[in-house]
């Protein structure tokens, strides 16, 4: 099954600059664990080292935070939507 990875702009310069991959995996870790052999720059911003979700890294499928659909152990159907959205903090100006 594959799944369509939405990049966000600030992950894309690792990612070969794509803003859309289609991913192969029947589980979001499955989907991020290609994600991060194809590009291995990107892996220490979206898993920790237990290979579980990095705290300031939200992934949502079709919408849904994967959080409350069972982690990285949340399953894809084909065609499903997945979003990175890491999280971004300013400081004092």
């Amino acid at each position: 099954m594959a799944a369509v990875l939405r990049i966000p702009t600030v992950l894309r310069p690792a990612m070969g600059g794509e803003s859309v991959i289609a991913v192969e995996g029947s589980t979001v870790g499955e989907v991020l664990l290609k994600l991060t052999t194809t590009y291995p720059a990107i892996k220490g911003q979206l898993l920790n080292d237990d290979g579980t979700l990095h705290r300031f890294l939200n992934v949502y499928v079709n919408d849904d935070d994967v959080r409350y659909l069972g982690g990285v152990e949340a399953s894809i159907a084909n065609n499903d939507e997945i979003t990175l959205l890491p999280a971004v903090a300013g400081g004092v100006w």
